[in-house]
């Protein structure tokens, strides 16, 4: 299959979540909430739209202008995925990455996330040729590379088990925000979104806050109440009603919100339900403590005034070019 073939039907299956009837992305949404409680309806339809936006020939293509991909590789390398399944299609676009490349997809599905199988077989619809190139199982053995995500334990396994064969092996990150003080209403309503999109349970989410000593934290309340619905989900509320009993019981001084609890500290992964925040004099010092966790951050949100990588609003929309880690995965396949 050459590359404009293989370009082409990923842009079909834009199209296709494109034009998903209200019906099919309900069906789809109960499909993935029934394998997971926190794959709310709204958060698939996020997801879905995302990869529609995402799988536009515009974008494909200005992705892929930087690589020199084959039209056919003639010598597909068998590569093994092992899928996370935190939030929804979050394994979609390293399988993207191998079918782009040429290469062959031998997949261990997350049992947490039926969405990559639904839509490859969509791709197996609208092209059969990549029948031959996919496969989903539940043993990856005698690959020739892996691309595995998982907790920082796996990540022990994982470097271990494929340390004779090319890999990635990704392991926890978070994600955090620089705060002057200075940010618009809008700007943390959108901080809202890079922290409770995905119940901040993705390694793009804002689970930490940089903040100015003596910020006005009231302000920034004030904006997240257009995002108090959270607190109707029984999975966050318990998890709400589980640290706030905590943190009482313990005498640990916390912010509350009524649906959110923000807590000073220094570590960045919070639970659910938590933000963590800390203090910092002046932009120096917060471009040094930023700098000197970078390895553990995926994205840095805030101002352009500041150090930040990421725009408010946007920890949650990353395009084909954004690696998870930083590690460029197309690149990689192309070496193999």
């Amino acid at each position: 299959m050459k590359l404009a073939d293989r370009i082409q039907a990923f842009v079909s299956l834009g199209t296709y979540l494109q034009e998903l009837t209200a019906e099919e992305a309900d069906r789809l949404s109960r499909l993935a909430q029934g394998r997971n409680g926190w794959f709310t309806p709204s958060n698939v339809r996020f997801a879905l739209k995302a990869w529609a936006s995402l799988l536009q020939p515009q974008n494909i293509n200005k992705w892929l202008e930087a690589y020199n991909i084959p039209d056919e590789q003639e010598a597909p390398k068998h590569v093994g995925l092992v899928m996370a399944g935190n939030i929804p299609l979050v394994g979609f676009h390293d399988m993207l990455c191998v079918l782009i490349s040429g290469h062959n997809l031998h997949a261990k599905p997350s049992s947490s996330d039926p969405l990559p199988e639904v839509l490859s077989k969509k791709l197996l619809e609208i092209e059969p040729r990549f029948a031959s190139h996919i496969e989903f199982q539940e043993q990856l053995k005698h690959m020739d590379a892996y691309i595995a995500t998982g907790s920082d334990n796996t990540y022990r396994y994982f470097e271990y088990y494929f340390r004779n064969t090319p890999s990635i092996i990704r392991k926890n990150r978070s994600s955090c925000a620089l705060l002057t003080g200075n940010e618009s209403a809008d700007e943390l309503k959108a901080l809202g979104r890079d922290m409770l999109q995905y119940w901040g349970l993705g390694c793009r989410s804002v689970n930490k806050l940089f903040v100015p000593e003596e910020y006005d934290f009231p302000t920034l309340f004030r904006s997240l109440e257009v995002w108090s619905d959270v607190q109707n989900h029984h999975k966050w509320s318990n998890n709400y009603d589980y640290y706030k009993s905590i943190f009482l019981v313990n005498g640990e001084q916390h912010l509350d919100t009524g649906f959110l609890l923000f807590k000073e500290a220094e570590a960045f992964a919070s639970p659910v339900s938590v933000v963590y925040y800390q203090y910092y004099r002046d932009l120096q010092e917060a471009e040094k403590l930023v700098e000197e966790h970078r390895e553990k951050l995926q994205c840095i949100v805030g101002q352009e005034s500041t150090p930040a990588s990421t725009a408010f609003g946007q920890a949650q929309r990353p395009q084909l070019w954004d690696y998870a880690d930083g590690i460029d995965t197309l690149a990689f396949l192309l070496k193999l």
